[in-house]
């Protein structure tokens, strides 16, 4: 008797794939090309089928979803400009090392190449800012593209995985089951590092008097907070972070300098210039970290710690490379040094204290000067407010460096906020992906006025699927950061900024999505909106209106290295006008 041969169709394939990777929402919209994989989530309620307004929002929200838990968020749309409308999300998470796998209808196969009704190349517009990309041509190889995309999105250093999905692929017929595995013989990223490197980098470190880290993303995508905080103890390193590695490090730890960079605190860039060894781990030195790269961190060692090698060397000259995933590193480093140290050979207590002061008075100006209804002074109540383990998502603007600069955690993947790509509209859907992810968390939009209506449409999504989250807008009326540059950088010459009296009523706007939100215009009057947001039991806006003229400072003039950083209130107090 022949064995039966089972056939599947190719979007049935793909659900079980999907179920197969743990996945349990995905994010999109349905479109002609992708019905047929829509008809086979309608058999499968144990996937959350979360319908956005947005591909873009879907693809925040899938961000999002990452960011907050590590697993790579799904999204789908159909072809054309369902595809297109994700690319600004993929190029986002790429840019970011967020795990994704996005899949987008295509045309039948027969269609393609003859600019059939919404044909359009998804492979070669998605190819620079993808890890990988796929066409489905062959439904026998359904089942093991769909695998390989989970497995080079989420191994090494993360990222978006495309996949394009003909009609006629869909509803096929499959006969090649689903395999247990799949393997890609020319994709084995380094993860444990060499010995060699560490040994050099832990003498260096050992022989050092001004030794700094600077931790970034790629340490929370390892999951290296506690071997980053018993090395740290053990060693007696100050640690700077990144934008996109805020949260790694207790900021409420006596050795925390905080963020570095464009408009990082202080005494943390301070650290940067001064240092005379320098471990950076998990992070690739964005120009947003380094400013000129000719005059970056002059009399230090750097020892160069990244999963991706692509990245060691391509921005700083550096000492010691060293190839592997942070978590690795950071364990066999310190081991390494506990194995060569002698006692009382560390040095680097003048230099913490100099440090420690320096933040104590930046901190005691900060504290003293910035009240009010102002982004600072409003961000610092929040702060108050909030608990440890609460999420919070940005939009990209003012207001996201005002809450990189004033928003204190203690844990990874509490703070998500577009880095690389600068992602207007990127926080109310990102808010919303991280809500669905950790669905016991108090999750936090903090958002401005221009960045939020590029994505605002996704309360219509947070009502539907009763996903709260709680969205602080901070309303000038202006795009801020633009505002700010002009201000500064242009002899005040505001074009293209100005929203003036056009912005919506946001209350009304929420209300119109049958939510609720509340108009805050006195500092007084925010603890009362906060409590009004934690009481709701959907998502809530907050409406703060704050001066035009609020500037988050310090900040790097374009082209300048960490030296020439103004407005800062104790350090760097020279202007742009001294500067020039």
């Amino acid at each position: 008797m022949r064995n039966r041969v089972i056939t599947i169709k190719g979007k049935d394939i793909i659900v079980e794939c999907l179920k197969r990777q743990g996945t349990k929402q995905v994010f999109g919209i349905t479109g002609g090309a992708i019905i047929p994989l829509y008809d086979a989530l309608y058999d499968h309620p144990d996937i959350q089928n979360i319908i956005c307004r947005h591909e873009q929002g879907a693809a925040h929200m899938a961000a999002g979803f990452a960011r907050a838990c590590g697993k790579p968020g799904v999204i789908l749309g159909t072809s054309g400009p369902g595809g297109t409308n994700m690319v600004t999300g993929i190029m986002d998470a790429h840019m970011d090392s967020t795990p994704m796998v996005a899949m987008a209808g295509q045309v039948p196969i027969s269609l393609i190449g003859k600019d059939a009704f919404q044909e359009t190349d998804m492979v070669g517009i998605t190819m620079p800012i993808t890890k990988h990309n796929f066409k489905v041509t062959d439904p026998e190889k359904m089942a093991e593209i769909i695998l390989k995309a989970f497995k080079i999105a989420t191994e090494g250093r993360p990222g978006p995985v495309y996949i394009d999905l003909p009609k006629d692929m869909q509803s096929a017929d499959v006969k090649t089951p689903i395999p247990d595995k799949v393997f890609l013989p020319s994709y084995k990223p380094t993860i444990k590092p060499n010995p060699l490197p560490i040994k050099r980098a832990a003498e260096i470190i050992l022989r050092s008097e001004r030794p700094l880290i600077i931790a970034g993303g790629g340490c929370i995508i390892a999951g290296a907070q506690n071997e980053l905080v018993e090395f740290v103890n053990a060693v007696k390193i100050p640690v700077n972070t990144t934008t996109m590695g805020k949260g790694i490090f207790p900021e409420n730890h006596p050795l925390s300098l905080g963020v570095m960079g464009m408009h990082g605190e202080e005494h943390a860039n301070y650290a940067a210039i001064n240092c005379d060894c320098l471990i950076a781990l998990g992070c690739r030195f964005s120009d947003r970290i380094t400013g000129d790269t000719k005059t970056f961190a002059p009399h230090a060692k750097i020892i160069h710690a990244d999963v991706d090698p692509s990245e060691i060397g391509k921005n700083v000259r550096v000492d010691v490379p060293i190839v592997g995933d942070a978590k690795h590193i950071i364990t066999m480093l310190h081991q390494t040094i506990l194995q060569l140290a002698q006692k009382d050979s560390y040095k680097s207590q003048a230099w913490i204290k100099k440090l420690q002061e320096l933040k104590e008075m930046t901190h005691s100006a900060e504290e003293r000067d910035v009240k009010g209804m102002t982004q600072g002074g409003i961000l610092k109540i929040l702060n108050k407010f909030k608990q440890e383990t609460d999420i919070v998502a940005t939009g990209v603007g003012q207001h996201q460096m005002f809450g990189e600069h004033f928003l204190s955690f203690t844990q990874p993947r509490t703070w998500i906020t577009s880095g690389g790509a600068g992602t207007m509209g990127y926080g109310l859907p990102a808010a919303l992906g991280a809500k669905v992810a950790k669905p016991d968390r108090t999750v936090w939009d903090l958002d401005g006025d221009g960045s939020f209506q590029m994505t605002s449409q996704e309360l219509a999504t947070a009502k539907q699927f009763s996903i709260k989250v709680n969205t602080v807008i901070m309303n000038n009326e202006n795009l801020g950061m633009v505002r700010q540059w002009l201000d500064i950088f242009s002899e005040k010459r505001f074009s293209g900024i100005d929203y003036g009296k056009s912005n919506p009523n946001f209350v009304k706007l929420a209300q119109a999505y049958q939510l609720d939100g509340i108009h805050v215009t006195r500092e007084s009057e925010m603890i009362d909106a906060l409590k009004a947001a934690l009481k709701s039991e959907e998502t809530f806006v907050i409406d703060c209106a704050v001066p035009k003229e609020d500037f988050i400072l310090p900040m790097l003039p374009p082209g300048k290295g960490l030296q020439h950083i103004i407005g800062g209130k104790t350090i760097f107090k020279q202007t742009w006008d001294e500067v020039r």
